[in-house]
């Protein structure tokens, strides 16, 4: 073999091992490559996994269909069996100071009452967050088994302290926490008929607040006190059962709710105003339902009529509470609630100065009417100042400012009305406390708009 093919054959034996080495490099890459790009779907599939879940737009309320309604139907259902049964108050009053409870003075009696109203809010700074974490159907359960307990204990009460633990601590306990997740629960089904979604729930305390006063006073005449909580015992658990089988959330829960106590919240403008008015508002805005009764007794008034001011004022405020709601998705809340609370301080002043059976009747049913728009959209402007899936911390806390002022209007006039001797200044005070939260309102109008034109 000569010389020239030798080295030919040599070159080309160096080619193909120069040629494999770098094939094996390629490969070698190639893998490597492909290793970190592995890598970097997994790392990523690992964030995708421990981050919260994707939540759905509020294009995707339902805004209707018979899951929805069911919804709010169990939560007028849970609002009657609660805010009703509270809204009864004024019968429960008047029936402890002429018989269980004599030479109990009507402002130390009106404590209970009004722990109650303040208890139906206070919950609501924990119940919301608990109802944003996800928790629905067991701590219904649980407050829905404690309301009939304590409806059935109170049969046995048969003094002060007695009513004070029963009916106004516990009862207001349980009514509070299910009052928290109902308010928050159409927001989630609910965003352009919110308004009349919030109207129909309200119609539940409407329903009670009409029904249970009436049923109290033919009761206890016919079977006695003792059996007269037992029948509302078993009436309330038919209620709340309804209640616990319909309402749910909608929406996923957060993974990362924030704190309990969010009180960053109050660093708006316009929260921080709405808070004020409902504070100021609550001072006053139950007093003409807890004495009007009591006022028209006072002044000659049969008591066996006086007792139906009540139940009528409660059934006019159900034209109020679905009036307002629809009117509230056409032209916004606060435009409704404004004028609406006005009227009610007008009446609130009118009220002491009703001294005949029409001009009582007539405060009842203006009354009912312009203050059931009020109650009815509490919530409504606060659902609308944030994220739905932050509804229930942010109407919590708005509830526990509202709470505070319904601890304190009842006893308020009360004690007015003990030092007078009259009505006269009881008006006078709760009728300013809701005309300030009047102002509030539109200063929290302002605060939104910039202006007073527009939908809010």
């Amino acid at each position: 073999m000569s010389a020239v093919q030798q080295d030919t054959i040599n070159r080309s034996e160096s080619s193909s091992t120069i040629n494999a080495v770098a094939s094996r490099r390629e490969s070698r890459g190639e893998d490597e490559n492909k290793c970190e790009v592995d890598q970097e779907k997994q790392a990523v599939r690992s964030e995708v996994h421990n981050a919260d879940p994707p939540q759905p737009h509020h294009s995707e309320h339902p805004d209707g269909g018979l899951r929805a309604w069911l919804v709010v139907t169990g939560c007028a259902a849970g609002a009657c069996a609660t805010f009703g049964l509270v809204n009864a108050w004024g019968v429960f009053q008047a029936y402890y100071e002429e018989q269980i409870l004599v030479g109990t003075s009507p402002s130390t009696i009106a404590w209970i009452g009004s722990i109650q109203y303040a208890l139906i809010f206070l919950p609501g700074l924990v119940v919301g967050r608990i109802f944003d974490m996800g928790w629905t159907k067991t701590p219904l359960a649980l407050a829905s088994a404690v309301i009939v307990a304590v409806t059935f204990l109170t049969a046995e009460c048969t003094k002060y302290w007695h009513f004070l633990l029963c009916q106004g601590i516990a009862l207001g306990l349980a009514c509070g926490v299910i009052f928290g997740v109902i308010m928050g629960c159409p927001a989630h089904w609910f965003k352009r008929r919110l308004g009349l979604a919030l109207g129909i729930m309200a119609l539940g305390s409407s329903l009670g607040g009409t029904c249970f006063p009436i049923a109290v006073r033919n009761l206890v005449e016919r079977v006695g006190f003792k059996w007269t909580m037992r029948i509302l015992g078993f009436i309330e658990a038919a209620f709340l059962l309804f209640q616990l089988a319909t309402v749910e959330r909608r929406l996923p829960p957060k993974r990362h709710t924030g704190p309990f106590f969010d009180l960053t919240a109050f660093k708006s403008p316009q929260f921080s105003l709405y808070c004020c008015s409902s504070f100021l508002a609550f001072l006053g805005i139950y007093t003409v339902l807890t004495y009007i009764d009591v006022s028209a007794a006072s002044k000659g008034i049969d008591p066996n009529f006086s007792f139906y001011l009540l139940a009528i004022a409660n059934a006019c405020s159900a034209v109020g509470r679905l009036s307002g709601g629809l009117l509230a998705d056409r032209i916004g809340p606060l435009t409704i609630m404004t004028p609406a609370t006005f009227i009610a301080g007008i009446l609130t002043y009118a009220w002491p100065f009703a001294s005949s059976v029409g001009s009582n009747i007539a405060i009842a049913i203006i009354y009912g009417c312009s203050s059931g728009v009020y109650v009815s959209l509490l919530a409504a402007p606060v659902v609308r100042m944030g994220k739905t899936q932050d509804v229930g911390v942010r109407v919590g806390m708005s509830m526990t400012v509202v709470a505070v002022g319904a601890v304190a209007g009842p006893p308020i006039s009360g004690a007015i009305n003990a030092a007078t001797g009259a009505y006269t200044l009881t008006g006078v005070y709760a009728g300013t406390t809701v005309m300030v939260a009047c102002c509030f309102l539109v200063a929290t109008r302002i605060a939104i708009l910039g202006g007073l034109r527009g939908k809010c």
